[in-house]
């Protein structure tokens, strides 16, 4: 088949045989977006607009931060924080005039609506929203190839499968992708995927703490030096170990 723009990455990601492509993917994504909103993209005044409504999660913040561009993170915060203070304190004014109460209503309490205005300010973030966007796309373009390109289907069928939370995300693309046939022959694949490397993952991290016993000192460790780390990014996506893409090491 022809490849393209989307299929490529995807195809990539498989091909490097880690234990979820998707997480690949969306952690090069993510590094991409750290770059992008610490770069050129801070002075443009549409990237600003958006920004100073919705800002970062904590988890964004910190990569941000970390990135070490003091200055192009500085001036992305005073934009958002220009925008958001006359917010903060019209929220805290209103506050005052609760009367509180032990019986009081929370949604008639001044006081708690200001405090779900506050959470909701704090929740919004345009690298998680940006993430699962493109996140969707590249599950359907994961979909497309693996109706339609052999090499791919069998890296899949024969690989290390996804993690659980791509598998979820699989699920809720697949009937918009597939139907039929082969609708129920990729459910079928995936269900094997999943269970298969969740007893290979079991079977890793069982090793791993029957090593500790001072019987099993002088044996092998096999493939579990890892297994705590592998087993968790299976569980909730690529989080802890090392990088999923090997160049970003």
């Amino acid at each position: 088949m022809n490849y393209h723009i989307d299929t490529i990455p995807v195809l990539d990601a498989m091909k490097q045989g880690g234990e979820c492509p998707l997480c690949a993917i969306r952690r090069k994504s993510e590094l991409q977006q750290i770059d992008r909103f610490l770069g050129a993209s801070v002075m443009e005044p549409d990237v600003r607009i958006k920004v100073n409504a919705k800002g970062f999660c904590q988890n964004h913040y910190r990569m941000m931060f970390g990135a070490k561009n003091r200055l192009g993170l500085g001036l992305m915060l005073l934009s958002h924080l220009s925008d958001m203070k006359k917010d903060v304190d019209n929220s805290l004014k209103k506050a005052e005039g609760g009367k509180g109460g032990l019986f009081r209503q929370k949604s008639d309490d001044p006081a708690s609506a200001a405090a779900a205005r506050l959470r909701e300010i704090g929740s919004g973030c345009m690298i998680c929203e940006a993430l699962d966007e493109g996140m969707k796309r590249y599950a359907y373009t994961f979909l497309h190839l693996y109706q339609n390109d052999s090499e791919f289907k069998r890296l899949f069928e024969n690989g290390k499968g996804v993690c659980l939370q791509d598998a979820a995300l699989l699920l809720e693309m697949a009937p918009q992708a597939l139907s039929g046939e082969k609708l129920r022959a990729f459910l079928a694949a995936l269900h094997k995927q999943v269970k298969d490397n969740l007893e290979r993952l079991y079977g890793d991290l069982e090793w791993f703490t029957l090593k500790f016993d001072y019987r099993n000192a002088d044996k092998p460790w096999n493939n579990s030096r890892d297994a705590v780390e592998r087993t968790i990014n299976k569980l909730e996506g690529w989080c802890v170990g090392e990088e999923p893409n090997p160049k970003d090491k």
